[in-house]
């Protein structure tokens, strides 16, 4: 059996593990802890649910690698340790974004905004100046460096921790140069010939977010075989190009996608499997924030008013292990956190 053809789930995710009642995994070198792993093979898909005990002690090697991936710690990221999550507030500096587009598109505004998410409690700046909702079209390199290099600049001057949201290679350099430490890249740095290359040159760590076509067409239809295994070998082929390019595994975060090129079950789907994505070996970032299907499932058609259904989102996330989370609300996530934090730290007397 090859390591391609194996997937390992989590099960059982808990920080309240008690070693007397068995052994545990310890998820991403974290604070979580796992008792048993749903091990799933392919083609053939047959699943069955061991304890981590009998995973431990499989003697197939693909099994073996795959639970080290699981428990591998994770890098810190621009000096943030991953074993709590982290919050990444979205700025789009855009006309067209799906959310709040237009509403942050003066630079004055951008930058007001961008200061209040770090004084709400956002780890880093994600700043974007292409929007990338379904049917949007691509902007040129000028007008996107036009919109973000000074958000970028000032922001990073100030301190901030700053994401560049961009497909384009000369974009990110011009980022980089201006502050930004971190490339978002919505196509896992697929869409120019040169965005590995680059990426690798300017040594800074990669977000490789799955997403299916073009965000003009992706929602047309779009079809898995089984959506968590697809996504889970595409990101897995991509980190793999990433490596042979010069890009490290200790610098490189994956993202499942939500709603790029997936239907309302697809979302569903990878929200349930978050914990599968961990076996990739690197950290995870999950984006909901204020999205279609949420809508679907609450009845809020409005995108700017789903803080509530987008926080919800995310604690799943916080239930399976993420440790970045890309959102809008950046106020409402820190105070749900620091809920989910204060009960979790309580042991069973």
């Amino acid at each position: 059996m090859s390591s391609a053809e194996v997937y390992l789930r989590p099960l059982f995710i808990s920080e309240l593990a008690n070693d007397d009642a068995g052994p545990w995994g310890r998820l991403a070198g974290g604070r979580l802890r796992f008792s048993h792993v749903e091990v799933i093979e392919r083609p053939s898909l047959k699943q069955q649910i061991l304890s981590y005990g009998e995973v431990a002690a499989s003697g197939e090697q693909a099994i073996r690698e795959a639970l080290a991936a699981l428990e591998e710690p994770r890098a810190p990221l621009m000096g943030l340790d991953l074993n709590t999550p982290k919050i990444m507030g979205i700025l789009n500096v855009t006309p067209d974004s799906f959310s709040d587009g237009g509403e942050f598109y003066t630079h004055d505004d951008a930058i007001a905004q961008a200061r209040r998410a770090i004084e709400e409690g956002a780890d880093i700046l994600d700043i974007g100046g292409e929007s990338t909702r379904p049917g949007s079209e691509p902007v040129d390199e000028a007008t996107e460096c036009a919109r973000i290099l000074p958000v970028i600049e000032a922001m990073a001057g100030e301190g901030a921790p700053v994401s560049c949201d961009t497909r384009k290679p000369a974009v990110m350099r011009r980022a980089m140069a201006a502050g930004a430490g971190i490339i978002n890249d919505i196509s896992s740095l697929t869409y120019h010939p040169d965005a590995r290359t680059t990426a690798a040159e300017l040594g800074a760590p990669v977000i490789l977010m799955h997403s299916k076509g073009e965000p003009k067409v992706m929602q047309k239809a779009p079809s898995y075989d089984d959506v968590c295994l697809d996504v889970f070998d595409a990101l897995q082929a991509n980190i793999q190009a990433c490596e042979k390019a010069g890009i490290p595994r200790s610098k490189i975060i994956a993202d499942p996608g939500i709603g790029f090129g997936k239907t309302f079950d697809h979302n569903l789907e990878l929200l349930n499997g978050l914990a599968l994505f961990h076996g990739l070996g690197v950290a995870i970032m999950l984006g909901v924030s204020r999205k279609g299907f949420l809508g679907a499932l609450t009845g809020v058609k409005e995108a700017r008013s789903r803080a509530v259904s987008s926080v919800s989102a995310a604690l799943c996330g916080l239930a399976r292990g993420v440790q970045l989370y890309r959102v809008h609300d950046v106020k409402q996530t820190v105070e749900a956190f620091a809920v989910w934090e204060g009960v979790s730290q309580r042991r069973v007397p």
